[in-house]
């Protein structure tokens, strides 16, 4: 399909993390797979919120002029109890995270039941809630109303909840976007496969097209007014 825009991923993992590159590595590599933007969402907790803050934000500062992408320095907060999350985003947000996903009930990892609705039931707390999986309904609801997108993924495993996903985001209103969740270079999709992802997910061309060219735009800006 024509026009379906530059690929841009929010969801990425580098090794200060779980990741298997640098970031410099990991950019380079989106560079060469077509990306006109990319985010590096390492996983935070009580561990090491404030050094990969840090050290995203410094490289940020230092390859400033450097990269032909845009490159979006975040964090996915990962693992904490629900009660706690809007805590820890506020807190990456305040160090100088750009982008703050939530590691959402995805169908394959054992995050706490409650993760989606702490994610999004407030507006300015995550931007996106990564794999939310089997979402209820009143979280769909709460995504869209607060302005929270909820992801198509790529990755293994967390893909099988994509379906549910896309139906709720229909049914109530609320924005999609298509990320990989990469760990490594091998992971990095084109905009043709994100398209394809989309398709499989149950949305129609005109959704999908928004999904992977218009919300990632949509939510860049939002970025850069912050």
């Amino acid at each position: 399909m024509d026009n379906l825009g530059s690929r841009v991923d929010f969801h990425s993992h580098s090794i200060l993390s779980d990741g298997a590159l640098l970031p410099a590595a990991l950019i380079r590599e989106a560079e060469i797979r077509g990306h006109s933007a990319l985010a590096i969402t390492d996983h935070v907790d009580a561990s090491n919120l404030e050094e990969v803050v840090r050290a995203l934000t410094h490289f940020e500062k230092e390859m400033e002029g450097k990269l032909s992408l845009k490159f979006i320095p975040g964090v996915e907060i990962s693992y904490i109890k629900p009660e706690f999350i809007a805590d820890y985003c506020h807190r990456a947000r305040r160090l100088g995270a750009k982008l703050i996903l939530v590691h959402g009930e995805s169908p394959v990892e054992p995050v706490y039941p409650g993760t989606n609705h702490a994610a999004v039931r407030e507006k300015g707390l995550a931007d996106i809630l990564a794999h939310p999986g089997n979402i209820a309904e009143e979280d769909a609801i709460l995504a869209a109303r607060n302005g929270v997108y909820l992801e198509i993924t790529a990755r293994r495993g967390h893909r099988d909840g994509n379906r549910h996903v896309a139906e709720m985001a229909r049914k109530y209103g609320a924005n999609l976007v298509v990320d990989t969740d990469c760990h490594n270079e091998s992971d990095l999709i084109t905009q043709e496969q994100a398209f394809v992802l989309c398709k499989e997910a149950g949305l129609t061309d005109e959704e999908a097209v928004r999904t992977i060219r218009d919300n990632p735009q949509e939510l860049i800006k939002k970025i850069e007014r912050r």
